[in-house]
């Protein structure tokens, strides 16, 4: 880019370098004068019709050259004069009427939006009589002889005379005329004129030319010194050019280096580059391009347990998330944790890691922006009915999230167990596509091994898979993402937390069983419900819930098969069996911790991949 701007910038100045210097030497050769018959024709005056540019005449100063080679030019309200002279140094012009009767064109005839006006004294003006039955000799001094006949006599008198005073009875005006010479009447068919803008006397007496400044752009004009002769204009182009050519042969060697210099720096930077996106590495920023990015973190969007989150903009339209890490938390192993795990993930159900910073003891992540938030202000609440989105959009957002996660365990190099998915943690975009986030307690470890070891338990109480915190139910595995999928989808699709009161006078109600009991007994959901077809969604969510928070992981279905069951009929799903056999069982989980044992003997500990 700033190549091509070198190069423009040289044309340019080697034209109005040229231009200029042209225009100095060839000025005169541009306008040259003209000539009609004997006469010479130059600026102000132009003759109209021949290939003339238009900046060699001043407006209102045409002339016509005829087949006789006689100069006419034409005047306000039509009136064409020939012409007999023009004097330059005093800017006038002397014109006559071919037909010998000046008169018969100039009754109708106004200077008032013309160039020109009258060198004589003005006069009132005159009135014109018709007299044939009159005296002839009583008004022989006003006698118009051009326009009398045998017949008929016209006469003209002064405005100022006392018309009163003199025998007209016998007369019939015809018209008059105004703002004329004094002598106008005796003159014999000459009219003489002058002009006062453009101002060229100076410039002609000193036998320079008068034109336009500028070629007339800001309507200036300007006197230019006369050359003549082509060596005056050989001697001044020929430096010009040479001139030209030099600064020409500067810009064009400047170009083959600058060009050869830039493609040696894209070269570099598209090499970076593809080392960088086969590492799939996030873009790293400063502190102070954070501050920039975020406007001196004007703009906060909410805070949490490791930081707080503001709103960004790279540029104009591409707009960010950035949180800044709390230090007081020792998060340095989430920190890690989200930067590597988010910069091998690429799927449209995944919140994208733009970037990073790690300078000094300043640490923030970097999201793609989500306009609409979490999926928990979106829950089927009582209290939410204005936010709730209907459930076929419940439905969409509940699939979205199975195939993300599924990504996460079959679709990557090695499989990522999240450890977290909770409401909170599905953000959703100008189209309420659900994105997962929050990578900051996922563990990496490898496809073909099912089992994660863990030393302390991770995630959020209510959506903890139970064989994360007791050890009795057995080894960590991915189907814990899937026990906590099923547990949101639960608390979404009713809208109430883990645990809640369901009615008055009854004990502390775990809400997944409460939802169990009705669908075991075939009651209604209880839930905000408008159609038949809504009822349909809403039992196949409940039912594939259920499905996922069994106690057992190896009951459990995969989140392929959770994919299939979204996508299926819902006629064809069936009520899982009942994980919430006893009250021993959800509390203490004791009996279910033995059989959970049975299930996993002879199952291989895999340590987690570093």
């Amino acid at each position: 880019m700033g190549t091509i701007l070198v190069i423009i910038s040289c044309s340019i100045v080697l034209f109005c370098m040229l231009c200029f210097n042209l225009h100095l030497a060839l000025a005169f050769d541009i306008c040259p004068d003209q000539s009609c018959g004997n006469m010479v024709i130059k600026f102000p005056f132009k003759i109209k019709g021949k290939k003339t540019p238009q900046h060699c005449g001043y407006p209102g100063f045409d002339l016509v050259c005829t087949a006789n080679n006689e100069t006419v030019i034409e005047l306000p309200s039509s009136v064409k004069l020939s012409v007999k002279n023009i004097d330059y140094k005093r800017q006038r012009i002397v014109l006559h009427d071919t037909q010998e009767c000046l008169i018969s064109q100039l009754h109708k005839f106004t200077l008032f939006s013309s160039n020109f006006k009258f060198i004589a004294k003005i006069s009132e003006g005159y009135n014109f009589f018709n007299c044939s039955l009159a005296d002839r000799d009583l008004y022989s001094h006003y006698m118009v002889p051009c326009l009398t006949t045998s017949n008929s006599e016209l006469y003209a008198i002064p405005a100022e005379a006392m018309i009163e005073s003199l025998p007209l009875s016998l007369c019939t005006k015809m018209f008059n005329i105004s703002s004329f010479p004094v002598d106008f009447i005796r003159k014999s068919n000459i009219l003489e004129l002058l002009w006062s803008e453009p101002n060229c006397k100076d410039c002609e007496s000193n036998r320079n030319r008068c034109g336009w400044k500028n070629y007339g752009v800001n309507n200036e004009t300007q006197c230019f010194v006369n050359h003549k002769g082509s060596s005056t204009v050989l001697l001044t182009a020929g430096p010009v050019l040479g001139s030209s050519f030099v600064v020409f042969l500067v810009c064009a060697v400047y170009h083959f280096y600058d060009s050869y210099t830039r493609r040696k720096e894209m070269q570099v930077i598209f090499d970076k580059f593809l080392e960088d996106y086969r590492a799939l590495k996030p873009t790293r920023y400063s502190f102070a391009e954070l501050k920039r990015i975020t406007n001196n973190f004007a703009d906060k969007l909410g805070e949490g347990a490791y930081g707080i989150v503001f709103k960004g903009n790279v540029s104009k339209e591409f707009i960010v998330a950035v949180k800044m890490l709390n230090n007081s938390q020792g998060n340095g192993e989430e920190f890690i944790n989200e930067v590597s795990t988010m910069g091998r993930v690429h799927h449209v159900n995944i919140v994208r890691l733009v970037g990073f910073c790690a300078d000094g003891f300043k640490r923030a992540l970097v999201y793609e922006f989500m306009p609409n938030g979490s999926l928990q202000n979106f829950k089927n609440s009582p209290n939410n009915k204005k936010s709730f989105l209907g459930w076929q959009k419940l439905h969409e957002i509940t699939l979205g999230i199975a195939k993300g996660i599924e990504y996460l365990h079959q679709g990557c190099d090695q499989r990522i167990v999240h450890f977290d998915i909770k409401p909170q943690n599905v953000l959703l975009d100008s189209t309420f596509t659900p994105k997962i986030c929050d990578f900051g307690l996922s563990k990496l470890c490898s496809k073909e091994q099912s089992l994660v070891s863990m030393t302390t338990a991770r995630g959020t109480l209510g959506y903890i898979a139970p064989e994360v915190f007791l050890r009795n139910f057995g080894n960590v595995s991915y189907k814990s993402d899937v026990y906590s999928y099923g547990m949101m989808t639960v608390e979404t699709i009713g809208g109430r937390k883990i645990t809640e009161e369901m009615e008055e006078n009854t004990s502390h109600v775990y809400y997944p069983e409460w939802i169990y009991n009705l669908l075991d007994e075939g009651e209604e959901m209880r839930i905000h419900i408008d159609n038949e077809e809504d009822a349909k969604i809403a039992r196949k969510l409940a039912i594939v819930g259920l499905c996922c928070i069994q106690w057992h992981a190896a009951h459990r279905p995969s989140m392929q098969m959770v994919i299939q069951m979204l996508e299926g009929n819902e006629d064809r799903l069936q009520v899982p069996p009942n994980p919430f056999a006893s009250a021993a069982t959800r509390r203490k989980f004791g009996s279910a911790g033995i059989a959970a044992m049975q299930l996993n003997q002879g199952l291989e500990v895999i340590q987690e991949l570093e």
